[in-house]
């Protein structure tokens, strides 16, 4: 099984940094690649049980992903499944989430850690568009609202 780690630093507080990690409107900002809307969901990861989200293209094409908040330790971490689903909606093979939250001496780290993501083309795939996600919370934590 393959897995993917990303880390990245921001120029906020952890617990800042918490809450655009786990609160549904902060998350919402930068949730999905670059050039996808998220017009269903249930994002929330402040609370365990389900979520789910809805994300659209640019081609309008859906892609929807859904799983379960596993643990919630603020600031230090939040942890859920992955599963996406497919054209009839049935959710596939699960994979594990943990966004974990760390002090630096200028401001915060966050640590993704994407584990049991199948084969090597998979584990690509999802790196791709955590990395892009992660972009837009760079410039919504540039730029907060």
């Amino acid at each position: 099984m393959a897995d993917l780690k990303l880390a990245r630093d921001f120029p906020v507080s952890a617990e800042t940094l918490f809450a655009w990690i786990s609160e549904g409107t902060r998350l919402l900002q930068w949730w999905g690649p670059e050039g996808v809307e998220v017009p269903e969901h249930d994002l929330d990861f402040s609370r365990l049980g389900p979520w789910y989200s809805v994300m659209v293209n640019g081609e309008g094409q859906r892609f929807k992903v859904s799983g379960h908040v596993t643990h919630v330790d603020p600031p230090n971490s939040v942890g859920f499944t992955w599963g996406w689903h497919d054209d009839q909606d049935q959710r596939g093979a699960e994979s594990h989430v943990t966004l974990a939250v760390e002090p630096t001496g200028t401001g915060a780290r966050l640590i993704l850690d994407h584990r049991d993501l199948g084969d090597d083309d998979v584990s690509a795939n999802h790196e791709s568009g955590w990395t892009s996600s992660l972009r837009k919370l760079e410039a919504r934590l540039a730029n907060p609202v």
